[in-house]
């Protein structure tokens, strides 16, 4: 079985509609580390130098790669990251080995063999 990581960097308002959208594409868990930073295209800039922008947050999702593309495009469509700049980015990241998801993965089996049926 092969997997997929798929990296989210988002507004932490965004986080919980990401994670919800994400499980209802397919996806069985993720992780979520708050209080990232980073900057866009254009730095903001604001009182005396400091920035006031918003945190973000990082949701990393193991995935099978049969439903990576999917997630991706409906996570990326609830959080309209094309649509408004700064709503976050998403990626996926080839996955070479995992250990350790050893009832997840008997899950994942069992769906992809009722889709087939």
């Amino acid at each position: 079985m092969k997997f997929k990581m798929i990296l989210v960097i988002t507004k932490d308002e965004k986080t919980d509609l990401v994670t919800e959208t994400a499980r209802a594409s397919g996806a069985t868990g993720c992780t979520v580390i708050t209080n990232a930073r980073g900057e866009g295209l254009k730095p903001k800039k604001s009182f005396m130098g400091l920035t006031v922008e918003g945190q973000r947050d990082i949701v990393l999702l193991l995935v099978e790669e049969h439903v990576c593309r999917h997630i991706l495009e409906e996570v990326s469509a609830a959080a309209g990251f094309e649509t408004e700049p700064g709503n976050g980015v998403a990626m996926q990241i080839d996955i070479e080995d995992v250990i350790g998801l050893g009832t997840q993965i008997a899950s994942i089996r069992s769906e992809i063999e009722e889709e087939d049926l």
